[in-house]
């Protein structure tokens, strides 16, 4: 059975990126493939992970573009070129039109720094999630992952994963603890069961 072919959308360091990757080699996602990194600048160290582990890379920057529909059909004329079926936004800081995400239902997930519906949705993104976490006292914090959908955020949850915020937790402290223990542990499985049901449907 042909392998559900994935384009990691990128915008920065690519830790989540890395952690897909380490999965795969690791035999533990199985039903899709990382075939393609589209980065919104190239200036983004996901796209030296990318080179490294062999995977084609593009960047398709917004600034370069009229109009947010011709932004997007460059970047869907990329992904019907290298055939790909499953797109995963993986710290990816530019918009997508409802018109895009349309495109492919149920076939765009996101990985989010926190339980939604908690610190989610406009301007809830890279450091504000967990800044917001401990200005606000909650004692569980963690990540979701989700289909998107044309809401910041708003899609169905495919899987959740609680950390416990520790007494003296700084920002940054807290970024690290909720990627090690929630973020790098539910991307993967949630790309292997994403891929499964499509590679199934296709």
């Amino acid at each position: 059975m042909l392998k559900t072919k994935i384009a990691v959308f990128v915008s920065g360091g690519g830790t989540n990126l890395q952690a897909l990757i380490d999965a795969e080699k690791r035999g533990e996602i199985l039903s899709g493939e990382i075939a393609l990194v589209l980065a919104s600048n190239d200036s983004a160290y996901a796209l030296t992970r990318a080179a490294e582990n062999g995977i084609k890379s593009v960047v398709i920057k917004r600034k370069e573009f009229s109009s947010q529909e011709a932004y997007e059909e460059e970047m869907k004329k990329v992904l019907d070129e290298n055939g790909i079926k499953m797109i995963v936004l993986a710290g990816f800081m530019s918009l997508l039109s409802e018109k895009f995400t349309a495109l492919y239902p149920k076939r765009i997930v996101n990985i989010h720094p926190s339980l939604i519906p908690s610190f989610c949705g406009k301007g809830f993104y890279g450091l504000h999630v967990h800044e917001a976490a401990l200005s606000y006292g909650v004692k569980v914090t963690g990540a979701t992952v989700h289909y998107v959908n044309e809401i910041p955020d708003g899609g169905e949850i495919i899987l959740q994963k609680a950390v416990e915020i520790l007494e003296g937790d700084t920002p940054e402290v807290l970024q690290k603890r909720v990627m090690e223990e929630a973020e790098w542990v539910l991307l993967p499985k949630a790309v292997e069961m994403v891929a499964c049901k499509l590679q199934k449907g296709n």
